[in-house]
């Protein structure tokens, strides 16, 4: 079975916002949900080679894999959409869907912003119904409860604590003011999938 790798997100490091300590801390705990991936995969192979594909072990296997494989996927897109200067003009396609759907860009960042400061721990997509056309602001709970299937997502924003908490404190409305300044409109326009 060939093993997902750990994808070095070291180029964040001195991005304004984010200690060294704070993107270090976060790169280790992404690098154990992808460890924890190849584990679970691995012994789900093994057991099916063994024949013991129905016992009760794998079916708790199965229903841990979403958990560790959205951990590591989920923190992948996350970093894969910082790094840049914030500019939203940078993704001219989605600045059209979303005026066309929101009004303006600045209402839908409004909502994207209020539903990261909901209450809780998870995360937040920005989804991209590739059949309807519909942008969704969804939160997440967990990595593997609230993903809305079939939808594409193109923004990202990790919203645990350990997302924030070493700069911020409690202050999860000045990370996500950070965050806005340093996403990657590049990647967001590249991820959005053009009909």
């Amino acid at each position: 079975m060939k093993k997902y790798a750990v994808l070095d997100y070291s180029h964040l490091i001195g991005m304004p916002g984010f200690s060294e300590t704070l993107l270090r801390n976060h790169f280790t705990l992404y690098q154990g949900y992808v460890n924890n991936t190849n584990k679970v995969l691995e012994t789900l192979e093994a057991m099916l080679r063994e024949g013991k594909q129905a016992e009760y072990e794998a079916a708790e296997l199965r229903r841990r894999l979403g958990w560790e494989w959205n951990g590591m996927r989920l923190h992948e897109l996350y970093f894969e959409n910082l790094g840049g200067d914030g500019d939203p003009t940078k993704a001219p396609t989605v600045m059209k869907a979303i005026e066309a759907q929101f009004g303006s860009f600045d209402a839908c960042a409004k909502d994207f912003m209020a539903t990261a400061t909901m209450r809780g721990i998870g995360w937040v997509v920005v989804y991209q119904d590739i059949a309807h056309g519909l942008l969704i602001n969804q939160w997440i709970n967990e990595h593997d409860v609230g993903n809305l299937a079939g939808l594409n997502p193109i923004l990202v924003l990790d919203c645990f604590e350990h997302a924030f908490m070493i700069d911020y404190g409690l202050k999860r409305a000045d990370y996500i003011a950070a965050f806005m300044k340093n996403i990657k409109w590049e990647e967001v326009e590249r991820r959005y999938v053009k009909k």
